[in-house]
């Protein structure tokens, strides 16, 4: 967060120095107001820029058996933009080296699921589930290893997450 502070700071401070330039251009004929609008867009650029990428870099940062089974894209209020052009904003994945079979019912895997969210500092949380892939059902487990059924999901059967848990 620290350096995208920077980095926003620089870019406002070098837009602010192509408006410097363009009023030396014109000999001081261009209004003085020019200079806090560029810096102001410059900074606003580099926001909306690391928005739209975000999900593309955290994806280039992910180990090979991270498989992402899910993405959000939400549009914001305050960000009126991203209902004409959504980004995503969350994104799920499974590493497919913490699957694993029950070994007296081979329908019934066991796996981490991560999630990475894009907010003001960029979070991410993980958690233990396990799926019956005949009938789609998607349990995570508490924290003591016992299975919370009261937030049971099923799942569709083209869903991803069930189609890279449940492959042999």
């Amino acid at each position: 967060m620290f350096w995208n502070l920077i980095a926003t700071v620089f870019c406002g401070l070098g837009a602010a120095g192509i408006a410097l330039g363009i009023r030396a251009v014109s000999r001081n004929k261009a209004p003085r107001w020019l200079i806090p609008v560029f810096a102001g867009a410059g900074m606003l650029g580099y926001l909306i820029y690391g928005e739209y990428t975000w999900y593309d870099h955290k994806k280039t940062l992910l180990p090979e058996e991270a498989i992402v089974v899910d993405t959000e894209s939400d549009g914001i209020l305050w960000r009126p933009w991203t209902f004409v052009f959504p980004y995503v904003t969350a994104f799920s994945t499974v590493d497919v080296k913490s699957i694993s079979r029950d070994t007296s019912n081979p329908d019934i895997v066991r796996f981490t699921l991560y999630r990475f969210e894009q907010k003001l500092a960029d979070a991410v949380s993980h958690r233990v589930h396990i799926m019956n892939c005949q009938s789609r059902e998607l349990v995570p487990l508490g924290s003591d290893g016992t299975p919370r059924v009261d937030n049971m999901k099923i799942l569709a059967p083209d869903d991803q997450l069930v189609e890279t848990v449940c492959t042999d």
